[in-house]
């Protein structure tokens, strides 16, 4: 079924397989995922195709300066014949919510997304309500544009479970996404492999996939290492380590197997962590690279035999 799934997307989504395969993990891990490229090169696509391949509910939200929270979390509206207030839903209240250039609206409407990520509900007028399940936020950014931004905090970049950087593709990807959209392939006409019931189920499995506490130890220490590098102000949180055991779970699950092993944990790594970690002044006036830093710490540390 996920073989299929993956297959399914790649012909509309035109790119690396392993941006696929990362966005499923996140998806059968419970986490959010937050997309990086260049305007153009299919992040949008991506993530609708994604919606439309498993049969869930997709919602877009558009992130402006002038964006309120209130657009994203819903609000309350007066009814002149009943005399209450009703809930207007708001853009979180979709199974699968992509937020298109979240970094160019303000922090207040950017941190309207961080209880629907952590805790599944969103809170309006002092009630609560319950988000749709399975619930999985997309968000998009652009590297490159800095006029009009609000870079995100570190304390919402840790509610994604990975960043994913799309990046130009080659020259047969490039000719084979010009034949599709002649032919008509696009997110719209995608048709549904499996139902957001089946992802529930997945995730479900995924939860139960064996991992023993040797390498529940090696990504603990990974997440070390980068605490006591110097060149990082910021090292992995607990958090993070959560996310690794996680999505190394749901990696051994989409190569078959039902135990976890140490590759798992280094493949996902560089995903889980990247984001998380924040170069000292004086490391990047010396022009380090935090991914390179990062794989030689992965690479440093001990394997569990």
């Amino acid at each position: 079924m996920i073989h299929k799934l993956k297959n399914h997307i790649c012909e509309t989504f035109v790119g690396k397989e392993e941006t696929v395969e990362n966005l499923l993990i996140c998806l059968f891990s419970g986490g959010h995922v937050l997309l990086e490229g260049i305007p153009g090169v299919g992040k949008t696509t991506l993530a609708s195709t994604l919606a439309r391949s498993v049969a869930c509910d997709f919602g877009r939200i558009q992130f402006t300066p002038d964006t309120l929270p209130t657009d994203v979390m819903g609000t309350e509206i007066f009814n002149m014949k009943t005399g209450n207030f009703e809930y207007r839903e708001g853009a979180v209240m979709h199974q699968i919510v992509l937020a298109d250039e979240i970094n160019r609206t303000s922090p207040k409407t950017q941190a309207s997304l961080l209880e629907a990520m952590a805790e599944g509900q969103t809170t309006v007028g002092g009630v609560r309500y319950k988000l749709p399940q399975p619930f999985m936020v997309i968000a998009t950014q652009n590297p490159i544009e800095f006029m009009g931004t609000y870079p995100l905090p570190e304390a919402q970049i840790d509610r994604f479970m990975m960043k994913i950087t799309v990046s130009y593709p080659d020259a047969a990807e490039e000719l084979r996404m010009t034949r599709n959209m002649l032919e008509g392939k696009t997110p719209e006409t995608v048709e549904s492999v499996i139902t957001s019931e089946d992802v529930l189920r997945i995730r479900a499995e995924v939860a139960q996939t064996v991992i023993k506490d040797d390498v529940i130890g090696y990504a603990r220490n990974i997440a070390e290492m980068t605490r006591n590098e110097k060149r990082f102000v910021l090292g992995a949180s607990p958090r993070a380590v959560l996310a690794l055991v996680r999505a190394s779970q749901a990696k051994a699950y989409l190569e078959g197997r039902d135990f976890v092993k140490p590759d798992d944990v280094k493949a996902v790594a560089p995903f889980i962590l990247g984001h998380r970690l924040t170069l000292t002044s004086e490391a990047r006036i010396a022009k380090e690279n935090k991914d390179d830093i990062l794989l030689k710490l992965i690479h440093k540390t001990k394997i569990p035999l």
